[in-house]
């Protein structure tokens, strides 16, 4: 009977198997893990955006293009667009111009307001707005930025607040304003600056979070 010769390995094919003919575990790449090393980031980023789109769909979509400014008396609907040039630049369009020279106010003090910043994580800003104290907040921010046409402004500040906070954890002012959900929104220019502190003493606690 005829036996097919067998063919002996090469001495580089011997190092390549481990005994018994099979290859080696050294022929693969070790996969390395540790518990420590969980994504955390992209299940945050999920969770703002589940947030984002619960915090949309409540509320109507649209954001706001006009606000009626009101100082001291004096009152004037301008585009949220000029408010923004003039957080930017520093530099008040006619239509915010004239309010404010009639108001006395300074531009740049104004543009300090709209852009000083507040940190917020909008997961956290998210679960204290929907509390017992986050709801008195709501009411009293509510009497400074408020809908033009009335209505619920509460859950229309909650909406513009975490919209704010999900892109840089923060809030400002101005973002607050380019993401109310009504077509008006109005700002009690005198209380500003009363409204910024009692936003940031309710958020310090979640800002030590970030």
């Amino acid at each position: 009977m005829n036996r097919e010769p067998q063919t002996v390995p090469s001495h580089s094919q011997r190092r390549q198997l481990a005994p018994g003919g099979t290859p080696s575990s050294a022929n693969f790449p070790r996969l390395k893990w540790s518990p420590l090393e969980t994504p955390m980031q992209p299940l945050k980023a999920l969770a703002i955006s589940l947030i984002a789109l619960a915090t949309i769909a409540a509320a109507p979509a649209l954001a706001a293009e006009r606000v009626v400014l009101r100082y001291r008396g004096f009152s004037r609907s301008v585009p949220v667009e000029d408010l923004a040039i003039l957080a930017e630049t520093g530099e008040a369009p006619r239509s915010v111009a004239g309010l404010l020279r009639q108001a006395g106010q300074d531009p740049s003090a104004v543009q300090s307001a709209l852009n000083r910043p507040i940190p917020a994580d909008p997961v956290m800003l998210d679960r204290a707005l929907n509390s017992v104290p986050g709801g008195w907040l709501l009411d009293q921010v509510g009497e400074t930025i408020r809908p033009a046409a009335g209505g619920r402004s509460r859950q229309a500040l909650r909406s513009a607040l975490v919209l704010s906070a999900a892109d840089d954890n923060q809030i400002t002012l101005i973002e607050v304003l380019q993401n109310y959900p009504t077509a008006e929104v109005v700002l009690e220019g005198d209380r500003i600056h009363s409204t910024y502190n009692r936003l940031a003493q309710f958020l310090r606690p979640l800002s030590i979070l970030l």
